[in-house]
């Protein structure tokens, strides 16, 4: 196994092992509660530190299938760009009059409770909701191995990276952006009828907020279909999601290693 290297190892059904080397040691991370029994609310933004967030879109996925979606226009903190206009399709006139982001603070607040976030390239979701909101109430703690109510955390992550999930366990690939991940792995049917379901008219293409969103809960609920990603654990899941810095943190107390 080369250094860095996920590698599932499911011999034992009752509690599934994945084995990580770091160095000259295998970690050896014993799964207890699946990532599948977990409700995911796959988290899109559209804006910027300047404008502010000017759409949001929310899918969340529980068994590797997407159920309740949510979406909405929202009024910029600041002067929407043009070159944003260009990007997003949204221009000014479009979000004036709409209630900001924060007035939905009971909703946000709702779904930090009941699942975990997850976003293609997280850190841009997490940074924007931060600037919104810095302190989320006591939350569940996901990233731990077997999640109790009494594991609480006032913090919005930690985080499942759709961006980085595909780098780690589908190494070498071209390229990694949300559009090309959704064509390389055969997605874009699907994704076109879901968000006819879903998406309002006009919404329905990317850099538009809930057909990225969908198009990252696609990309996350298709683990499901790779027979050694089924059985993984939520918190094993989170980890190889965590930038560098936090992940070994994340492996303290949930790993057994082995020289």
């Amino acid at each position: 196994m080369e250094n860095g290297k996920v590698s599932p190892n499911l011999g034992d059904s009752a509690a599934p092992a994945f084995l990580f080397r770091q160095g000259s040691r295998e970690c050896r991370h014993f799964s207890v509660m699946s990532w599948l029994a977990a409700t995911i609310h796959v988290l899109d933004f559209e804006g910027s530190r300047r404008s502010g967030v000017v759409e949001y879109g929310v899918a969340s996925l529980t068994g590797g299938v997407v159920g309740a979606t949510h979406t909405r226009l929202c009024a910029p903190t600041g002067p929407v760009a043009a070159a944003e206009t260009a990007a997003h399709g949204l221009r000014a006139d479009d979000v004036a009059g709409r209630a900001p982001l924060a007035a939905d603070s009971d909703r946000f607040a709702a779904w930090r409770q009941s699942g975990p976030w997850a976003a293609h390239h997280a850190p841009v979701e997490r940074a924007l909701l931060r600037r919104v909101w810095p302190v989320p109430p006591a939350s569940p703690d996901f990233a731990a191995p077997e999640p109790t109510t009494a594991q609480r955390v006032a913090d919005w992550g930690p985080w499942l990276d759709t961006r980085r999930l595909y780098e780690r366990l589908h190494p070498g690939l071209a390229n990694y952006q949300l559009a090309e991940l959704t064509r390389i792995f055969g997605q874009e049917e699907e994704l076109a009828a879901l968000s006819a379901r879903h998406c309002p008219p006009g919404r329905r293409r990317p850099h538009c907020a809930l057909f990225d969103a969908l198009a990252a809960a696609l990309l996350l609920a298709r683990l499901a279909r790779e027979p050694a990603l089924a059985s993984a654990s939520l918190a094993w899941l989170l980890t190889q999601s965590a930038p560098p810095a936090e992940e070994a943190a994340m492996r303290q107390g949930a790993l057994e290693w082995e020289e």
